[in-house]
């Protein structure tokens, strides 16, 4: 454990910022699942919804910096195919 006092808080900052970082990144995860699985059932209404909150949510983690910007444009992208390869079958 740090001795010095602003040591001490730069630790306890870092973790709430950790776990902030999670959220948005497990929230991703979650929004990808439910993508998939709605494109499977063939629910095209709610995957569009879905679709439209997982962008939403990704563009605000790569803002907040908890995600890099290329890694949400590679999972925006890769959303976006999800939700084509519905359309398309």
């Amino acid at each position: 454990m740090a001795n010095i006092h602003s040591q001490k808080k730069r630790i306890l900052r870092s973790e709430r910022e950790r776990l902030e970082n999670r959220l948005y990144t497990s929230t991703i995860k979650t929004y990808f699942r439910r993508l998939e699985s709605q494109v499977q059932e063939k629910d095209q209404p709610s995957a569009e919804t879905t679709h439209k909150e997982l962008v939403s949510t990704i563009d605000k983690a790569v803002k907040r910096g908890a995600m890099h910007r290329n890694t949400g444009a590679r999972k925006k992208s890769r959303a976006a195919r999800t939700l084509a390869g519905s359309s398309s079958s």
